[in-house]
């Protein structure tokens, strides 16, 4: 699932720093998810994962699931949301 699994350690959500429930919530508790990744060093990455493998429920990256299909309607040539989104010298930084 995940392309490139060691960028998940750098994340602000991960092992253990955020209830594992937390990020998959509805409606307006999305917003308190989301702002957990405000200001992670690997948002990018995440989001990224989280287009590419098509994650269809929970916050990834700062958006919602609602926001990932959107931008997947309105951006369907890209076919990697990675190389999109993530700069070849910042893969993994966060992870650091």
């Amino acid at each position: 699932m995940l392309q490139d699994a060691h960028w998940a350690a750098g994340a602000a959500c991960g092992f253990g720093k955020v209830a594992p429930d937390a990020l998959f919530v509805e409606g307006a508790a999305q917003r308190d998810a989301r702002a957990v990744c405000t200001g992670c060093p690997v948002r990018l990455e995440c989001l990224a994962d989280a287009l590419d493998n098509r994650m269809d429920f929970g916050v990834w990256g700062g958006m919602t699931e609602r926001e990932r299909r959107a931008l997947l309607r309105r951006r369907p040539e890209v076919s990697s949301w990675r190389a999109e989104l993530v700069p070849a010298g910042e893969l993994s930084m966060g992870a650091r």
